[in-house]
């Protein structure tokens, strides 16, 4: 029988998923196949060669129809999960902002030719879409931030997101807005504590959460909330509230692309209670899909435990994070001019760095 015919067909479900190696055992395309599992997220563990990560994502667009969505935090800098065998080494994002301030323009420019080498080497791998841009404001005080952001100013980070969106949608590729409102403003790592800002609605809203309404989900199609606490607005992290992604991202941004959890395995989700209650809290507040990250015990756990009618609206959203347009192989994607040309602000950004 040929995979085509044993292509199982199902429609996406609202939890995204990890894998542990560079290939897929049994158990894991089983798991690949549960009806509440609609994408799978990617690691550098997950990578040892080009050939071999094509291979990995095609056999994983061969479980389902539709295919589930293949994710990676590739950002640049110091998060970028695939460095070797040909992959460009991308800077981070900080390095945009200060060539904004010697050249507007050509950062504007820049910043397009980093996301197009970014989405076009991972699309020639078979990568549907990578958690970027970040769209926190650098404060200074944050570390898990730090150099991924653009800049201070709103309005830079703005700017140079389009132009870097602009960049992944000639790749054929989507783009996810992080971490909304924003986590600059805390010196706490999500990853292992509970952050909390103190700041009032108004000044988050003036400030960290402007590039969210200023992009909209015509250029920014996902959005990926912080699992931060911001008190005076609502007591629960903003990927786990109501208020925060249906009142005021959805309702008051005016925002109708995708919602992802950031991982429920974080310090940060804890406050929501086990890992059935994190997605529960993720799901109910608004998220279209919610991620479940190196903790494959507590995947399958939820896998037999969450109860959710499928949404309608959730898999119209995801749907149009597909990319919708063939993307070349690796070989022909060299030697394309545009790529070329990319390379070069790519080379010149980390000669700066």
């Amino acid at each position: 029988m040929s995979d085509k015919k044993k292509k199982l067909k199902l429609a996406r479900g609202p939890l995204m998923v990890d894998v542990a190696g560079a290939t897929l055992t049994r158990e894991e395309k089983q798991r690949l196949r549960h009806p509440l599992v609609g994408a799978v997220i990617l690691f550098a563990r997950n990578f040892e060669s080009r050939e071999q990560l094509v291979d990995l994502t095609r056999s994983i667009h061969k479980l389902r129809s539709p295919e589930l969505l293949i994710a990676v935090d590739h950002e640049g800098g110091r998060v970028q999960r695939f460095r070797t065998d040909g992959f460009t080494a991308l800077p981070a994002m900080r390095a945009l902002g200060e060539y904004w301030m010697h050249s507007p323009l050509v950062a504007l420019r820049m910043a397009t030719d980093v996301g197009y080498v970014l989405g076009a080497e991972l699309r020639a791998c078979g990568v549907d879409l990578s958690f970027t841009p970040v769209l926190d404001l650098d404060y200074g005080v944050s570390n898990v931030i730090g150099n991924r952001s653009f800049h201070r100013d709103p309005r830079v980070v703005a700017m140079l997101a389009r132009a870097l969106v602009q960049g992944l949608s000639f790749a054929g590729m989507s783009a996810c807005g992080k971490h909304f409102p924003g986590h600059g403003a805390v010196a706490a790592d999500s990853h292992h504590e509970i952050p909390r800002d103190p700041r009032t609605l108004k000044q988050i809203l003036s400030e960290d959460a402007a590039p969210y309404e200023w992009l909209g989900d015509q250029v920014i199609a996902s959005v990926m909330p912080a699992h931060v606490i911001y008190p005076k607005v609502d007591s629960m992290p903003a990927g786990f509230s109501t208020r925060w992604v249906q009142d005021i991202l959805r309702k008051k941004l005016g925002f109708d692309g995708v919602v992802f959890s950031d991982d429920l395995t974080m310090e940060g989700a804890s406050v929501a209670g086990d890992i059935l209650a994190r997605a529960q809290a993720a799901l109910g507040a608004g998220c279209d899909m919610a991620l479940v990250c190196n903790r494959p015990e507590l995947a399958d756990e939820l896998l037999g435990r969450l109860k959710v009618e499928p949404s309608v609206t959730s898999m119209a959203r995801l749907d149009r994070l597909m990319p919708k347009i063939p993307s070349p192989d690796w070989d022909t994607l060299q030697n394309m001019p545009a790529y070329q040309q990319a390379l070069q602000s790519v080379r010149i950004l980390n000669e700066r760095a």
